[in-house]
């Protein structure tokens, strides 16, 4: 079990979110690319979610084409470097490498991937340049993966693009909520900086659009709207006492670590409440910023935990506890939070019941809510004549184009919340769904 101490600089908050996946140097990045057999059928190409060509990319690190190899990668994904190390690789390309049925290590796809991106953006490579200007103009709400993806594809096709944010940095999740032990603030804003700097595309920060007029303007001045504002605030249980001090979400939680470093202050005892991703970052996180105790708390068994099994493993590996089959009932507490009140679940008849005769107290100075996060229903109530399922998705066409033909959608809010790689998906393919209705 690891012990983390709290840290009270930079360098020792540094020291216990060291990178989980560091930058390869050059000799790693030779040796790792020579063991890729270049399958015939590359079955880590069809993993991909943006089907970068991953034997190409990596011969021509091999061949030293470092340039080429990252032109390779961005041709395929527009967030091809953060992508190479927040992805779940594990589950998807490397989870797919034929070495796994040899009890051989996968190869390293995607410390490989980040390597050649980021030697390309360090030293400035022009890999790309906007397309021949086609007179028309694209607005995109939000400049999270979907939208940054967006915004680039669409210059390639000559569009001209300006991205309006509601925060006071691009790249949502990626900069906001991903556990900083993942990537570095600094590398997902150089990357967005390099393709910003290539392909021309404005971002105006602190611009929300929450109001039927600002839409109004957007749909009279540009020839389509694409929406990427991803998820809002993390859901509201309705327990008792939630609203105690002490009580917070693990995306507000997240993201205030994600700005302040080693400035923000953890109790000795956290209670984290869910079992997705998000709860393992959390608890991890909570771990590594001094908590004496972190106690995970997950309604259900082990097995049907959300959450990547190695997401799990970094978490315990942190010196996270875990407590299963039990359902939080009550924030406790005489004035201030003191506690956690329980109750034991089992499966019944293949439903799970909350069983209320079987109850306990966890005592801990802070309770964090990784229960899912509310959808952004307040902007999609002001759009005209637009479906959303009862999920509160936006529902679109295989072009990525929704019942208000104007408007295109993609990521999060068309699927609910998934990875950093999905939505970079979205968005390329979505500006080509765009390019095509308007020179129909």
């Amino acid at each position: 079990m690891a012990e983390f101490k709290r840290p009270t600089s930079e360098a020792e908050f540094k020291k216990n979110f060291k990178q989980k996946k560091p930058l390869m140097n050059d000799t790693e990045a030779y040796y790792e690319a020579s063991r890729c057999l270049f399958c015939y059928d590359a079955p880590c190409i069809q993993a991909c979610p943006t089907h970068i060509d991953i034997p190409l990319f990596i011969k021509q690190i091999h061949t030293d084409n470092i340039t080429g190899a990252s032109k390779t990668i961005f041709d395929s994904n527009w967030l091809g470097n953060a992508c190479g190390v927040v992805c779940p690789t594990g589950v998807l390309c490397e989870g797919a490498c034929v070495y796994n049925h040899q009890d051989v290590p996968p190869i390293q796809i995607g410390r490989l991937q980040n390597y050649a991106t980021n030697k390309s953006i360090d030293d400035q490579k022009k890999l790309f340049k906007p397309g021949e200007s086609n007179g028309k103009k694209i607005a995109v709400i939000g400049a999270g993966p979907a939208g940054i993806a967006c915004a680039c594809e669409a210059r390639t096709l000559g569009f001209e693009v300006d991205v309006f944010e509601a925060k006071d940095k691009p790249s949502g999740l990626t900069v906001y909520g991903i556990a900083p032990y993942k990537i570095t603030n600094e590398e997902v804003l150089k990357e967005v900086e390099y393709l910003q700097n290539q392909l021309g595309f404005s971002i105006r920060y602190n611009s929300p659009i929450n109001s039927k007029d600002q839409l109004k303007g957007l749909e009279t001045k540009y020839d389509a709207i694409f929406i990427s504002v991803g998820l809002g605030k993390t859901r509201q249980l309705g327990l008792e006492g939630e609203d105690k001090e002490g009580v917070i979400g693990a995306v507000e939680f997240i993201e205030e670590l994600r700005m302040k470093h080693h400035e923000v202050k953890v109790p000795a005892k956290v209670v984290v409440l869910g079992g997705g991703n998000t709860a393992m970052d959390a608890a991890s996180e909570a771990a590594r910023m001094g908590a004496k105790k972190t106690v995970l708390a997950y309604r259900n068994s082990r097995e049907k935990m959300g959450a990547y099994g190695f997401e799990y493993d970094l978490a315990i590996s942190a010196g996270v506890d875990s407590l299963f089959n039990v359902t939080p009932i009550a924030i406790v507490g005489n004035g201030k939070l003191e506690g956690v009140k329980f109750a034991k679940t089992e499966m019944v008849e293949g439903k799970l019941k909350t069983n209320m005769n079987n109850t306990f107290i966890v005592r801990c100075d802070m309770v964090i809510k990784a229960t899912g996060q509310a959808k952004q229903g307040h902007l999609y109530d002001i759009i005209d004549n637009l479906d959303i399922d009862s999920k509160t998705r936006i529902i679109t066409n295989s072009e990525f184009q929704t019942s208000n033909p104007k408007y295109f959608a993609g990521g999060d809010a068309i699927n609910g919340g998934a990875e950093v790689v999905n939505a970079a998906f979205d968005g390329k393919m979505a500006a080509q769904g765009i390019h095509n209705w308007l020179n129909k």
